[in-house]
């Protein structure tokens, strides 16, 4: 590593600011360094950036989680209710990076909202504003419980502007404003904002920062309405011991919990720890299940919702589920034990958004590696040992490849007609399913797998008791099943040392691809097959050379016949055999008088010699008829 290159480290540890990095390439180009080393120095430089921007991404995130844990710890020992509402105004002011917070609630006696909390804001008028329902920004997200966003207030004629909003939002200089509502179950009690003085454009992670916010503030309220509904039952009831020891109980579970998920997180722990840890918390059983069962019963507003008597949160993560954390056999949950519920459905999501994109990480290199053996089989042998070391694959193994794609309805696009964007969407959706299940059997096998050519190709390490073919038929097995659709799988020769010569590798895809076309001309999509299960079509396949040369010895007058007057001799012999050699069936086939299949076939017969129709003769002619299909379908 060159000097140039070393001061991108020194500026990555210091954390200096992105136009330092431009540095180092002007004084190498000042001292009159090369092309090459310009660009050398250029691309050390790019990966800096990324590197930069990566770590500035994980502390931004960093900061976000901290201070939603900080706010919940802030509920969990709840005693000012003020306070607790100014330090969630505050924390979102400043990750947000907006110049003013400010949060509403709403009255329900006067039937508008107030301002309760501001931080940044330097207007009395502003400070003291009341919102009629559906009045301006605030007002329409307190009407309609939907969060609200416009990078230009005074601009944007979907909000009710009137002269007293208006005013106090000149005064205070308000330019670009987000707000989100407060709600308890589907009632909207505030509204919680972030403003600038100028336009800007909030990101959706920051829609969905500041609506996290949002509901710990919601829970504030809760909380405090409660405890205020504890101290008044105090002077009424004899139970007020019972009551105090009830919520009591409720608050120490709930700073318990957040606590416990706390301490996964930062010991890397997985989705059954939050759920091991909720149980003991909530005194009941928490699974995490993918099930569509439960999954049909979790609410789209990301609350707990009762399920028979079990307590069912959504796991989501940008609009996808991706699971549910189910509470069973526990009918009665107290309100701040569902929303313990709810926030532990959230930091499952960041567990698995986590885990998902170290998968998806790892994945990539597997295709990186795999097609590098398959594009430049020149690698350092060493190098390559390196990089299938770090991903537990053994290359010194023998190795099958093999070729895989989707056949199930609709799947070949020659069977769809022209092509629209539907297709091209269902082809694109298609192969992105494939890729990731094919991915996901490689790392359980040791192997590596890359999309390639619509389809995916794999390399899978040869047990001593397999055969290509059976590792064929597996894999067709486990991605139809996966996928629950019909995929076909080509299996090569075994390779056997891919990472000391990975020259044949490009061969025996090749190879694999062959045998996988002709399974689907064999009619026998959704199976694995290798070379060796289809007989002499499996020798044509292995050994491609003269495959157009036996195609032309056998029906070549036919297929030239044909071409040169524009007649249907080749469609009519295929047919012809597809029927049992049945002229009444072929002519049904064809849609055309027997007589006219009665003609053609008296002209194949003077092409192809008096004894085209006996067992040798014709099962060569049908074993051309395939392979002449499976050129011109790799032809178009």
């Amino acid at each position: 590593m060159s000097h140039d290159q070393a001061s991108y480290l020194e500026l990555l540890a210091r954390g200096a600011a992105t136009e330092a990095y431009d540095r180092p390439v002007l004084l190498a180009r000042a001292n009159g360094a090369g092309p090459e080393s310009l660009a050398t120095l250029e691309h050390a430089k790019q990966l800096a950036l990324r590197v930069r921007a990566e770590l500035e991404g994980r502390r931004r995130r960093e900061a976000e989680l901290s201070a939603l844990f900080e706010t919940a710890h802030d509920l969990a020992g709840l005693r000012d209710l003020d306070a607790v509402l100014r330090a969630i105004v505050q924390r979102a002011r400043s990750l947000l990076g907006t110049e003013v917070a400010y949060l509403s609630l709403n009255d329900a006696a006067a039937g508008d909202t107030y301002m309760r909390v501001t931080e940044g804001s330097v207007s009395a008028r502003f400070q003291q504003l009341r919102l009629g329902m559906g009045e301006g920004l605030g007002g329409l997200v307190a009407q309609t419980a939907s969060p609200y966003v416009t990078d230009s207030y005074f601009d944007d004629p979907r909000f009710m502007h009137t002269r007293t909003i208006d005013t106090a939002v000149s005064d205070e200089g308000l330019v670009a404003i987000l707000g989100v509502p407060l709600m308890l179950g589907s009632q909207v009690i505030g509204v919680l904002f972030a403003a600038d003085r100028r336009a800007r454009v909030f990101e959706r992670e920051q829609v969905a920062l500041l609506g996290s916010f949002a509901a710990h503030a919601a829970v504030a309220i809760d909380t405090a309405n409660l405890l205020a509904e504890t101290r008044s039952a105090l002077a009424e009831l004899e139970r007020a011991n019972e009551i105090i020891r009830d919520h009591s109980g409720v608050i120490e579970r709930a700073s318990e919990v957040h606590d416990r998920l706390t301490a996964v997180v930062l010991r890397g722990g997985g989705v059954h720890d939050v759920a091991a840890a909720l149980s003991e918390v909530l005194d009941g059983t928490v699974e995490f299940t993918d099930s569509d069962t439960d999954l049909e019963a979790t609410g789209a507003d990301g609350h707990a919702i009762r399920h028979g008597d079990d307590w069912v949160a959504a796991v989501s993560a940008g609009g996808e589920l991706l699971g549910a954390l189910v509470l069973r056999g526990h009918p009665d949950l107290d309100p701040v034990d569902q929303r313990t519920l709810e926030r532990a459905a959230m930091v499952t999501s960041l567990l698995l958004l986590a885990r998902r994109s170290a998968h998806d990480a790892e994945q990539r290199v597997r295709g990186e590696l795999l097609d590098d053996l398959l594009d430049a089989p020149d690698r350092d042998p060493r190098l390559l040992r390196e990089r299938a070391a770090r991903l537990r694959a053994d290359l010194d193994a023998p190795h099958v490849v093999l070729a895989a794609r989707i056949d199930g309805p609709g799947a070949n696009p020659a069977d769809r007609g022209t092509p629209g964007a539907d297709t091209a969407e269902r082809a694109t959706a298609d192969r992105q399913r494939l890729w990731s299940a094919a991915s996901h059997l490689a790392a359980t096998r040791s192997g590596l797998a890359a999309a390639r050519d619509g389809g995916t190709v794999l390399l899978l390490p040869l047990g001593p008791d397999d055969t290509e073919a059976d590792l064929a038929r597996q894999t067709a097995r486990q991605l139809g099943g996966t996928l629950r659709e019909l995929v076909t799988v080509g299996a090569s020769s075994p390779v056997p040392s891919p990472a000391g010569d990975p020259s044949p590798i490009a061969g025996a895809y090749a190879q694999a691809r062959r045998c996988l076309d002709a399974l689907r001309l064999l009619g026998r999509s959704g199976q694995g097959a290798a070379a060796q299960d289809l007989g002499f079509l499996g020798l044509l396949l292995a050994d491609p050379g003269d495959i157009d040369g036996f195609v032309r010895r056998t029906m070549g007058e036919v297929v030239e016949y044909d071409r040169q007057r524009g007649t249907d001799l080749v469609r009519t012999l295929d047919a012809y055999f597809a029927s049992g050699m049945s002229p009444a069936r072929t002519k049904d086939d064809l849609h055309v008088h027997v007589n006219t299949v009665a003609q053609r076939l008296e002209r194949i017969g003077r092409l192809l010699g008096p004894d085209w129709q006996s067992p040798a003769r014709s099962l060569e002619i049908q074993l051309a008829l395939r392979l002449h299909a499976m050129s011109v379908a790799v032809a178009h």
